[in-house]
C-alpha cells in the first residue's frame, strides 16, 4: 500500500523550517534529508515518528474531471474490493459545489475523487 507521500514545495529551506516546528508537538521529526547533489535531482525531506515514517490510515483525494468521473470511481473501487464511505453526492458543508465519493481501500485507506465543477 502507500509507502511514503511527497509533495513539491516553493522553497525547501523554508519547508524545513516550517514542518520542523509545526510538527513538534506532534513529536514528528526529520528523520532523513537527501540533498539534490545526493538524488541527482530535487531535495528530499523525509518526517517521522520513533524512527519511523508518520504510519496509520491515510486520508488522499484525487481529483476528478466530472461527476460521471466520481461515479465511476466509487462503483470501480467497490468492485475491486473497497468498502463503502460515502457513496457519490454533494458534500456542502465544504462547498455547494463539492461532489465527491469515499472508500475504505483493503488496508483501511481513505481514498476520495472529488470534482469541485457544477453538475
Amino acid at each position: 500500500m502507500i509507502d511514503h507521500l511527497g509533495f513539491a514545495v516553493s522553497n525547501v529551506e523554508r519547508a524545513k523550517a516550517f514542518y520542523l516546528k509545526a510538527l513538534a508537538p506532534l513529536s514528528i521529526g526529520m528523520l532523513i534529508e537527501v540533498t539534490p547533489e545526493q538524488s541527482g535531482g530535487d531535495a528530499h525531506l523525509g518526517f517521522g515518528a520513533g524512527g519511523k515514517a508518520v504510519q496509520g490510515p491515510v486520508h488522499i483525494a484525487f481529483d476528478a474531471p466530472n461527476r460521471a468521473t466520481v461515479d465511476a470511481f466509487y462503483k470501480a473501487a467497490l468492485a475491486a474490493g473497497g468498502r463503502d464511505n460515502g457513496a457519490p453526492g454533494i458534500r456542502a458543508h465544504y462547498h455547494p459545489n463539492y461532489y465527491g465519493a469515499f472508500v475504505f481501500d483493503l488496508d483501511g485507506h481513505n481514498i476520495e475523487a472529488v470534482c469541485h465543477l457544477p453538475e
